[in-house]
């Protein structure tokens, strides 16, 4: 029994030492390997990359030459860029500028010693908008006009403190000291007028014509009329008429002169209106019309004149 067991330690450590010697002789045995592959870019691929690379060098060079002569053609600075500079109360610009698209701002202000000069080629035309974005008032200056679309139109002095001209829906208002029209033609007023004073220039006359219409002058107080260096017309194609409801009308000269007056006939004489009569009496028919009639000792004025008749 003894020998029996020594024989199977025997064997087995004899199989132990033979599956050691297996195994590393399987861990020493390599396979040869007879393909080499290298490591690398060869060939074309190599050439193209260079060229890649090339070219990338280039464009980098050309787009920083290409910054540095745009910076210096603009001439960019640390306060702006060319005639643009910038500064704590906004944007300053030097020269003539151009704006191809809606400019929105607070003011526009020019220098002390030039004057502000807005030109296009079409018109020029200035927005007011509230906090809605709706439009309040508008001026446009165009080629045939210059038009201004506000609630209220204000023109001050050059203060800003005297209102010379206000308009809105319901009137006009002038404030000046004097309004002087030069127009060859005058002024022409569709409707009525209100006015304390209409005078004329010191050289020129003064006239009030109604072509196709009526000419009316009212006062609460009296429509004064004079010529203080000159004559006074007052004319009409059709009939003149001086009317007063509750007072007089008074005319007070040294010569009243009524020309063109008719020569009514003095029915109970007639042979006496001679061509030789030089002193006739002034007389007034029913209707109000004047005429002329021969003097005599007592009146010759007749109710039936024959231009009493006749009016």
């Amino acid at each position: 029994m003894e020998q029996s067991a020594t024989l199977d330690i025997e064997t087995l450590k004899i199989t132990q030492e033979q599956f050691i010697l297996a195994s590393q002789s399987l861990h020493l045995q390599r396979p040869g390997c007879d393909a080499v592959y290298p490591v690398g870019l060869y060939g074309w691929r190599k050439r193209c990359l260079y060229f890649f690379l090339l070219l990338l060098l280039v464009t980098m060079i050309v787009n920083l030459a290409l910054t540095v002569w745009i910076i210096k053609v603009m001439n960019f600075s640390v306060d702006g860029m060319g005639s643009l500079h910038l500064n704590q109360d906004g944007i300053r610009l030097e020269g003539i500028s151009e704006f191809l698209l809606p400019l929105y701002v607070n003011e526009i202000q020019s220098r002390g010693d030039s004057l502000l000069v807005l030109r296009s080629e079409k018109n020029v035309t200035l927005n007011a908008r509230n906090n809605q974005g709706q439009l309040t008032g508008q001026l446009t200056v165009g080629p045939e006009a210059v038009e201004a679309q506000c609630q209220r139109l204000e023109v001050r002095s050059r203060d800003g403190g005297r209102l010379l001209f206000t308009a809105d829906e319901e009137e006009v208002i002038m404030t000046t000291e004097k309004f002087t029209v030069t127009g060859s033609e005058g002024a022409v007023f569709g409707h009525s007028i209100e006015t304390p004073l209409i005078q004329a220039m010191a050289s020129e006359d003064l006239r009030l014509e109604s072509p196709t219409r009526t000419l009316t002058m009212e006062a609460p107080r009296g429509v004064e009329v004079s010529a203080a260096k000159g004559s006074l017309k007052v004319s009409g194609r059709k009939d003149l008429q001086l009317e007063s409801t509750e007072g007089e009308i008074l005319l007070d000269a040294n010569t009243i002169q009524l020309g063109s007056l008719p020569l009514g006939i003095y029915t109970a004489s007639p042979s006496q209106a001679s061509p030789e009569q030089a002193v006739y009496e002034v007389c007034v028919c029913p209707s109000g019309k004047i005429y002329l009639s021969p003097a005599e000792s007592s009146s010759t004025c007749q109710a039936m004149s024959n231009i009493c008749l006749w009016s």
